[in-house]
């Protein structure tokens, strides 16, 4: 039925049941969850209404003689037509064709409970329909409900049940026969007044037990519905949770929010480690925006990065930042790995081979192809939170500037990537061979901000 945050809330219209407003704003996250829970809860409610039901009907043949048994069993099969029905029609919101089967639940065992079995020969007078304690099976109803409603639908199910009992109640004391030879029957063995004969006069409908069945069901209805209702807030609020993750995965890595999830401090202590860095950039870039307008610059801009970007997270690498027509990525944070330079040079290589698919997709559009350059370097860098009350996470050190400057350096060499020997070693120790092979030496660089030449690896 309607769940809290759905946008149409189902009220009970029930004297002196009033329904609280939703509590918690609507969102995606919110609605998905509560969508999914019903659904899980639809199934589950439907396969435990017909495991109960077979037990039932089992039973039914073991207690009830043949073929009195035959009108319980015509209605154990309703009621798992009924649940079939609800699982067909259920949906989060308000949905007045699964109210209406509800309440055919609850009338369907209201009539099993006291309607006389037409299959049955034997003469029983109508009050002594209640001695069968045929209200139990109430309790399984409400047990089923509790998998897939809400918990306002719960305490209708409570009070309407309640409700049904007293009128029928009212209806058998109204209508049944007059006591006769059956009451005086049993006042000859105990005196009028006497507690036994209460208890066995079969015309005798024992109103303080019907009452105080009902009036325990809907006790028991009560609690149900505010555990049900924990536990719907207990969902809403994983799904908040589940929106602040993915709205953190919009401005950073999916491991930074795997950090900042699991940790109560914002991303540990200010601290020194050796991490991989790897700069991207597109060659010629201002020329190609000089000559398109700027929805056509902004739009190569997004598809570029986000392939760029799908192949940092592939192969376990942070997105540090976008830098205009190119980004800044680090393999080794939060937290260092074992495979840090391996991921940033395989990254690197995904790159290049992801640029080329793009390039024969632009040729085929009649677009001028894009030339992609990438540099790598393995260092020591500091990395922490900086700032004050809005903090960002920092990578800060030469290693950092070594990695942009070859990344420019590709350019006067004609190749695609440059990666320094401090990376090379590091993927060699790490087992990167199929992927350092694709690399080449070249003549040692001027690398501003490194005393002497550096040795570099290049790959075209």
């Amino acid at each position: 039925m309607t769940d809290q945050t759905s946008p149409s809330v189902f009220r009970p219209e029930i004297p002196g049941f009033t329904a609280a407003p939703p509590e918690i704003p609507e969102n995606k996250f919110a609605e998905e969850a509560l969508a999914r829970h019903k659904r899980e809860g639809l199934e589950l409610a439907v396969r435990a209404r017909i495991i109960a039901m077979a037990i039932i009907a089992v039973l039914v043949l073991w207690i009830v003689p043949w073929p009195s048994a035959l009108f319980y069993e015509v209605i154990i099969a309703i009621f798992v037509l009924i649940g079939l029905a609800q699982r067909r029609y259920g949906r989060v919101g308000q949905n007045r064709i699964e109210l209406v089967l509800l309440f055919c639940d609850l009338l369907l065992l209201l009539i099993a409970a006291i309607v006389p079995n037409p299959f049955d020969d034997r003469s029983w007078p109508l009050p002594f329909q209640y001695q069968f304690d045929t209200f139990l099976n109430f309790f399984v109803i409400l047990a089923i409900a509790t998998l897939a409603y809400s918990w306002r639908t719960i305490i209708a199910v409570g009070t309407w049940t309640f409700a049904m009992w007293m009128i029928a109640l009212a209806a058998v004391a109204y209508f049944a026969d007059q006591p006769g030879q059956m009451r005086a029957a049993v006042l000859a063995l105990y005196p009028d007044g006497n507690p036994m004969a209460e208890f066995l006069d079969p015309t005798n409908v024992l109103l303080s037990s019907r009452i105080t069945e009902a009036v325990t069901f809907l006790i028991v209805a009560v609690t149900l519905a505010i555990s049900v209702r924990r536990f719907n807030n207990l969902t809403l609020r994983q799904a908040a949770v589940e929106r602040e993750r993915a709205n953190l995965a919009r401005y950073f890595s999916p491991n930074v929010v795997e950090e900042l999830s699991n940790n109560d401090d914002p991303l540990k202590q200010i601290r020194t480690q050796d991490i991989a860095v790897l700069f991207v950039d597109i060659v010629g870039f201002t020329t190609f925006a000089a000559e398109r307008s700027p929805e056509a610059v902004i739009t190569t801009l997004r598809e570029f990065h986000g392939r760029m970007e799908a192949c940092v997270f592939q192969h376990h690498g942070t997105l540090d930042k976008y830098l205009g027509d190119g980004l800044m990525a680090t393999f080794g944070t939060p937290s260092p790995g074992p495979k840090d330079a391996v991921n940033a040079l395989k990254a690197a290589q995904s790159m290049a081979m992801v640029v080329e698919d793009w390039n024969r997709e632009r040729a085929q559009a009649s677009e001028p192809p894009i030339i992609a350059s990438f540099g790598l370097h393995f260092g020591p860098v500091v990395v922490g939170d900086i700032g004050a009350n809005r903090l960002e996470y920092a990578v800060i050190g030469n290693t950092v500037n070594v990695a942009s400057r070859l990344e420019a350096l590709s350019r006067p060499l004609g190749v695609r990537i440059v990666a320094s020997e401090a990376l090379v070693i590091e993927a060699k120790a790490q087992g990167a061979t199929a992927a350092v092979e694709d690399l080449h030496t070249a003549p040692p660089q001027n690398i501003r901000g490194i005393d002497g030449k550096m040795a570099v690896w290049t790959q075209t």
